[in-house]
């Protein structure tokens, strides 16, 4: 199953919840940001060489940490040799052999998101409670929807005690996870931590999307 984590808006925090739902599940996490790749990377090809033609991409895969990973290059000249047209393939190629794939996808609604998007099965949405970031997210999911990606469930990021839980869950007719936000989480994704390792309690929401996704892959 390949599940696209998408938002719209940049800085709702879907590397964050792409990185531990992917922790959660088991998953190969997929960088698929080209331009601002925003997740751990290191040494070694990319999901930029994989593009361009120059690494296999089960090979770039990195099963050296607590969450496998295909990570993007943050090169200029990478992200120019790139050829996204290569990115269903590329997906479609590691969730044969690797298993299931969490696709971090870019912010807004261009191209770079739609082919995440129709190459998923399925997406998860990430969303703040503030107003432009829910518009911009009603947006993503009409382009999911539009793609044949259906909604899995919602990453209400960020919320308080009193988040509008109940109005985002019938504003986008799916189940709401509240992510609290801690400084323990996005510290830990920085470090390559899931979010568990850094503390039981930091892990629980993610588990609960996670639990969203297994129910649909069933």
């Amino acid at each position: 199953m390949i599940v696209a984590v998408t938002g719209g808006k940049g800085g709702v925090g879907k590397s964050t919840v792409a990185y531990n739902l992917g922790a959660e599940l088991d998953a190969v996490v997929v960088d698929a940001d080209l331009g601002m790749a925003d997740l751990p990377t290191g040494h070694g090809p990319d999901l930029h060489d994989v593009l361009a033609g120059r690494a296999d991409a089960v090979e770039a895969v990195r099963e050296d940490g607590p969450v496998d990973l295909l990570p993007c290059g943050r090169s200029l000249a990478g992200a120019h040799a790139a050829d996204p047209r290569r990115l269903v393939d590329t997906l479609a190629a590691v969730e044969r052999v690797s298993g299931p794939v969490v696709v971090d996808c870019p912010a807004g609604l261009g191209s770079d998101v739609g082919l995440p998007l129709l190459a998923a099965d399925a997406s998860l949405l990430v969303t703040t409670p503030d107003r432009i970031a829910l518009a911009d997210a009603v947006r993503a999911r009409a382009l999911a929807r539009e793609l044949d990606a259906g909604l899995l469930a919602v990453a209400l990021n960020r919320a308080d005690p009193d988040a509008p839980v109940d109005h985002v869950e019938e504003t986008f007719g799916a189940p709401v996870v509240p992510v609290p936000e801690r400084a323990a989480i996005a510290r830990g994704t920085a470090n390559g931590l899931p979010a568990r390792q850094v503390a039981a309690s930091c892990g629980e929401p993610f588990a609960a999307l996670a639990g969203h996704v297994r129910l649909v892959a069933r």
